[in-house]
């Protein structure tokens, strides 16, 4: 009359044991995008000293030059972490690293910044709305188009 045999219960609560068990990790999964450890490379290079071959054989190749000239390059490192499973798994940002270096006219290193998660800047928007004129509908236009709105929302009921 029972579905399952009293000796088929231990296996189904070791099963469901094991189903739990199995989905805990001891290490969080990780995933990193970018130059690893960039924050004690970005250590290694020196002002006035180094220059852009000591750099790319220390970092590798900028993922990011500026548009003008190459005297500024860009550096990155993203570190994402799988959460909770109470949160859903969902990743969660623990090292955001942008290293900044500018170069003199000779391909020395004259200056670097490292920007990391805690110092970057909130970006705030502005509240204001833009007006465009060209889309303005004369008297005639709104009216017409509040008439059409009128009929066609009559022919759904």
């Amino acid at each position: 009359m029972f579905l399952f045999k009293y000796k088929h219960v231990n296996y189904i609560i070791l099963l469901t044991i094991y189903i739990l068990l199995s989905n805990c990790q001891l290490n969080k999964k990780t995933t990193t995008h970018g130059i690893n450890f960039l924050e004690n490379r970005s250590k290694l290079l020196k002002i006035n000293e180094t220059n852009k071959n000591d750099i790319i054989n220390i970092l590798g190749e900028p993922l990011n030059k500026s548009h003008n000239n190459d005297l500024k390059w860009f550096y990155f490192e993203t570190k994402k972490e799988k959460s909770k499973i109470y949160k859903l798994g969902k990743e969660r940002i623990t090292k955001n690293n942008v290293l900044i270096l500018q170069f003199d006219r000779y391909g020395v290193l004259k200056e670097k910044k490292l920007v990391q998660k805690d110092n970057m800047n909130k970006i705030k928007f502005s509240e204001k709305e833009t007006v465009n004129n060209v889309q303005k509908k004369s008297f005639v236009g709104s009216f017409l188009g509040s008439l059409r709105q009128k009929m066609y929302s009559n022919r759904n009921k």
